[in-house]
């Protein structure tokens, strides 16, 4: 065997750079989304032991929902990718390109094993550059195949070795298969076919041995004639190890999957629902059509599900003369390979292992699969293909005849394939351009449709999205996905009639109930968001919310892991006031999902609305256990702790609104709360700082704007608030505890009675039994030496409030003033602005607003519209404006004390109006 060069190395490394540099800037699409976007077992906070625990797509494999595609070395290496660089594409697609650089390198290596060194350059350079494995390279999924592939071939490299001088066994190398085999099958489940491959390479290549030889012998054997020669049983005891290695692999993957194949609908595979004889006849006219495309690599497609290729139903279908053509071909080959000794027939026999074995899993011939036809799964076997085209191309070129035109046809195959390829990369740019792409190629793939359905409802383009997912439902009538997509879509549009119809339509191609028929078995996960994404719909009216309810129990009754609906079923019951039954939901979706910090948040706030804030805070520290950059989780569970009034726990809200804000710097509410935990700790150029950040963030905000006028009155800066209230009126001009500190500035800073007047006036406007503002209206009379008016006005104010004390003694005063001074001595209230409004307005710590303008405590749910797996979180915001419900027994004695100085101004002030 060959080294490899280091010229050989930098040609095949500036071919892959040439033909991949532009993969570089694609994004993540298509399964990528799955993978990559929606996997939390990339997340740092996520235990490493889920990788082993989980699917590729990030779902546990005991849920019969999982893919049970069982690959945790791949998501080790995406882990790493996010470790470094998050959710930055380029270094995903960077790692993909090196690892495609690697595999091309070392399958040189392994051409030289049955090929001359110029044979083997071409045939690394017709691999590096085959169009076909844009989708495992530039794909970011793609990247199981790559891994995969390095290990498969260093597995058969390392077994090569295996023979020693006088065809002993070296043990070593075997091991290092052995253990390389595993790796491989960790990274994709056909790595374990690199066994087969060596089981031939020993027998044929190793031995030398024939087909006709090895009938012979045992014939010999059978006949008595002679015994099993010593070679041959340590050609069997090396082939038991390896068997008996691949047994424990299978056996421990069995394990991992518990015994259960992946649940597919008939739209992923057709063929694979199909009656016999469609059944056999389509799955094998696929080996010719996947044979086609490695020879003519000018029609690429993303997805070849549902009906890109239509089932071969009659043995009279023209198609089945590929069929009969293709195995006529390759037994042709198998018959040259196995029967004639010498180096072609080692050659040929080599490149049919490696294009076969490797595609039997994916073949449907012995177990279906969730596909028609992946171009990702020919990344192996265009390997065998490579080492027949490179084989016969020598051949060719040894006959001076055809040197020439064979090197013009290898030149001019290698530099269209790379042309090629460069090109096909630019369709994973994003997913529109890539579903486009598809389209071209085939029109009567409903998912195709609905793909670019998806990626324009992306963009918010939902009338062009629209008219693809409709375009899917009449590609496919049947198609649940597609019509369940135009009710999202018509959703969008708010168009929710067309909408109801919609689901309802998807809703009736659902399987009917068959008695002892296990639902999960024929129904696909996906498929049963109908009954949530109608429920979702028709329970915002509220007189139908006993019928959204009805829809959720269904769809649990179908499949009672379906964790989804115990959270909008818990979500539902909340919005119906039945808190504890929407307690027990949530807690039967934390059984299936115990690591789902947005479960752990609902039922914070489930234990918020049974008043509970003790186990609401436990439950929101659990989620951010979970989830330490959970949002909602931070801001809600900083305002439970800053609501509790417990001075102990502010620290720790201030800690979590400054991390809030740090994932959401554009949202004013973080500020404004941390202003008002400034506030409530008197810091007061803290809290002035945040509040005027939230108002900067988001100009109009009503609580920012009247707390920030409130903390300058309350540090002496009353002149300071009035420009602040002036614009939070200019807003809300019906705000009537801005009017009230306007008036009360106004009248004891500015002097400015008659500004004063009208504040008060216009809160009468607008609520005529408002208490504070008329009494102090009846202030403003005073002022104006206006003792009748002012008297009549308390006189009304009293009716309003007679249990008022302080209005009482008001009124005393002023009669007895009319009395002593008769109509013509007017006396004056005193200048002091406190005295003038002292008992009549909220102290100021009451005079605050509630910590939150927009955010409530609601519960997350899975906004599951899409008919695909993709599944996004969201939650409502409301306008709020009320007062803090709950006072620390700090606040209760700063407000007792603020009363009592308000009672001896009072004092003051009666001592004054009785001529004392």
């Amino acid at each position: 065997m060959a080294d490899v060069s280091l010229k050989e190395i930098a040609l095949i490394i500036g071919v892959v750079a040439a033909c991949y540099w532009n993969s570089l800037f694609c994004g993540f699409v298509f399964d990528d989304v799955s993978a990559i976007l929606d996997n939390k077992d990339l997340h740092p906070s996520t235990p490493l032991k889920n990788l082993f625990q989980n699917d590729f797509w990030g779902t546990p494999m005991s849920e019969e929902r999982s893919h049970k595609s069982y690959r945790p070395l791949t998501v080790l290496t995406f882990r790493l990718n996010y470790l470094f660089s998050e959710l930055n594409a380029v270094s995903y697609h960077l790692l993909n390109l090196v690892f495609h650089a690697v595999v091309c390198i070392v399958f040189l290596k392994v051409c030289k094993l049955f090929l001359d060194n110029r044979s083997s350059v071409i045939a690394s350079l017709l691999f590096a550059v085959h169009p076909i494995h844009t989708e495992a390279v530039t794909g970011v999924v793609g990247r199981a195949e790559l891994l995969s592939s390095i290990f498969f071939l260093a597995a058969f490299l390392s077994y090569t070795k295996s023979k020693g001088p006088d065809n002993t066994i070296v043990w070593t190398p075997i091991a290092v298969t052995v253990c390389l085999v595993a790796v491989a099958t960790l990274c994709k489940e056909q790595g374990i076919t690199v066994v087969g491959i060596c089981c031939v390479y020993e027998v044929f290549i190793a031995q030398g041995y024939t087909l006709p030889m090895l009938f012979d012998a045992a014939m010999q054997i059978l006949r008595g004639k002679c015994s099993i020669p010593y070679s041959m049983l340590q050609t069997l005891l090396k082939l038991i190890v390896l068997m008996f290695s691949t047994l424990l692999l299978v056996v421990v993957r069995v394990q991992v999957i518990q015994s259960q194949l992946p649940v597919f609908t008939r739209f992923d595979n057709p063929a694979a629902v199909s009656p016999s004889p469609a059944r056999q006849l389509t799955f094998n006219y696929l080996l010719p059509v996947n044979a086609w495309l490695l020879l003519n690599p000018s029609e690429l497609c993303c997805d070849w599900t549902m009906g890109t290729i239509p089932l071969v139903e009659s043995f009279l279908d023209i198609r089945n003369i590929a069929t009969i053509t293709f195995f006529c071909f390759l037994g042709s080959l198998i018959v040259f390979s196995l029967r004639y000794p010498g180096d072609s027939s080692k050659t040929v026999l080599m490149a049919l292992c490696l294009i076969v074995l490797p595609f039997i899993p994916a073949s449907n011939l012995f177990f279906p699969v969730g596909f028609v036809v992946a171009e990702r799964v020919l990344y192996v076997p265009s390997m065998g293909f490579c080492i027949l085209v490179a084989h016969g191309w020598k051949r060719l070129s040894n006959k001076s005849v055809l040197r020439k035109l064979s090197w013009v046809c290898l030149s001019v195959v290698l530099f269209t394939h790379a042309l090629k390829t460069l090109h096909r990369n630019w369709d994973w740019e994003s997913e529109y351009t890539l579903f486009m792409s598809a389209l071209k190629v085939n029109k009567n793939n409903a998912k195709l449709w609905n793909n670019v359905g998806h990626a324009l409802e992306n963009e918010k383009n939902f009338e062009r999205a629209l008219k693809f997912f409709v375009q899917a439902t009449q590609v496919q009538p049947d198609d649940i996905g597609a019509h369940m997509n135009v009710g999202r879509t018509y959703k969008n549009l708010n168009k929710t009639k067309e909408a109801e119809e919609s689901y309802m339509i998807a809703k009736s191609l659902m399987p009917q109930i068959i008695p002892g028929k296990k639902y999960a078995a024929r129904v696909a996960p996906n498929h049963l968001n109908v009954y949530i994404n109608l429920a979702n719909l028709i329970r915002t009216n509220e007189s139908r919310l006993e019928e959204a309810d009805q829809l959720y129990r269904q769809a649990i009754s179908m499949r009672p892991d379906f964790k989804q609906a115990y959270i909008s079923r818990g979500e539902l019951l909340l919005k119906m006031n039945k808190p504890v039954k929407a307690k027990d939901a949530y807690l039967r979706a934390l059984e299936l999902d115990r690591t789902n910090a947005d479960l752990w948040y609902n039922l914070a706030i489930v234990y918020i609305e049974l008043k509970d804030p003790t186990e609401a805070l436990k439950n929101f520290n659990r989620a951010l256990e979970l989830n330490p950059k959970h949002k909602l989780a931070l801001f809600n569970s900083a305002l439970l702790m800053q609501e509790s009034g417990d001075p102990t726990l502010r620290p720790e809200a201030k800690k979590r609104l400054l991390n809030y804000v740090k994932e959401e710097a554009q949202d004013a509410n973080g500020y404004f709360n941390l202003g008002m935990l400034a506030m409530d700790d008197k810091r007061d150029a803290e809290a002035e700082s945040w509040m005027k950040k939230a108002i900067r963030l988001q100009p109009g905000f009503r609580s920012a704007l009247f707390n920030l006028a409130l903390l300058y009155s309350q540090t002496a800066k009353e002149l300071m608030a009035l420009p602040v209230l002036e614009e939070l009126l200019r807003y809300y001009p019906d705000h009537t505890k801005g009017l009230i500190l306007k008036g009360d500035i106004l009248m004891n800073q500015k002097k400015d009675i008659s500004g004063a007047k009208k504040c008060f006036e216009k809160i009468l406007e607008m609520d005529p039994n408002n208490v504070q503002g008329k009494h102090n209206l009846c202030v403003v009379y005073f002022e104006e030496r206006d003792l009748i008016k002012a008297e009549k006005c308390l006189v009304e104010t009293l009716a309003l409030a007679p249990h008022e004390e302080y209005i009482q003694r008001h009124l005393n005063i002023v009669r007895s003033k009319i009395s002593l001074l008769g109509a013509a001595e007017q006396s004056t209230f005193p200048a002091d602005g406190t005295a003038a409004v002292g008992e009549k307005k909220i102290p100021f710590e009451n005079l605050k607003e509630v910590k939150n303008e927009q955010k409530t405590t609601q519960t997350l749910n899975s906004n599951i519209n899409k008919g695909q797996s993709n599944s996004k979180k969201r939650t409502g915001k409301n306008n709020t404006d009320k007062e803090t419900k709950k006072k620390s027994t700090k606040e209760i004695k700063d407000i007792e004390k603020k009363r009592v100085a308000a009672l001896k101004r009072l004092e003051e002030i009666e001592r004054i109006l009785n001529g004392e």
